[in-house]
């Protein structure tokens, strides 16, 4: 679970979808990411900026929403830090 950090009213809850992979390579600095309520590209750009973060244990990994990802309302997340297998479609 992803959570906006920046506008903590505003905040909104998404799910790692998968890593960004190349043929031979996965990234695991960046991954897309969905939004439940956000089912187009125009909605989803307009989160592109925003600040996220990945709970771990106590302390949460942070990363920014750098581009959109298809036509389906999906977006990037550039982690400063590699995000662990363990975010993958997570429901916490």
């Amino acid at each position: 679970m992803i959570r906006d950090w920046e506008n903590m009213s505003e905040s909104l809850v998404g799910f790692v979808v998968s890593y960004r992979t190349g043929p031979k390579t996965q990234r695991s600095k960046e991954c897309v990411l969905k939004f439940p309520n956000v089912k187009s590209s125009s909605e989803a750009a307009r989160l592109i900026g925003r600040k996220v973060a990945w709970p771990v244990g106590e302390r949460k990994i942070r990363g920014k929403i750098v581009a959109l990802h298809g036509k389906q309302g999906l977006v990037r997340v550039r982690f400063k830090k590699g995000v662990s297998g363990q975010a993958l479609r997570d429901t916490c």
